[in-house]
């Protein structure tokens, strides 16, 4: 799932620990949903757009499968 949290975490000077702080995860939890290797759950996808106050789909692009698994 592509996102936009890095340009979000930016824009507020967060570095990755200090928001894995503020959303109780660990550095390496923000580092894997930036690069998409993890896609957060739907509660920690309400944190994070509570943090920088806007809807999910502004911070994360779903797409689709190209094999349709």
């Amino acid at each position: 799932m592509k996102n936009k949290l890095p340009q979000l975490r930016a824009s507020k000077n967060l570095s990755q620990e200090a928001l894995g702080k503020l959303l109780e995860v660990s550095r390496q939890t923000i580092i894997s949903i930036e690069k998409g290797k993890y896609n957060p759950s739907l509660a920690l996808a309400f944190k994070i757009a509570h943090i920088f106050d806007c809807l999910i789909e502004d911070i994360f692009e779903y797409e689709e499968c190209e094999n349709n698994e």
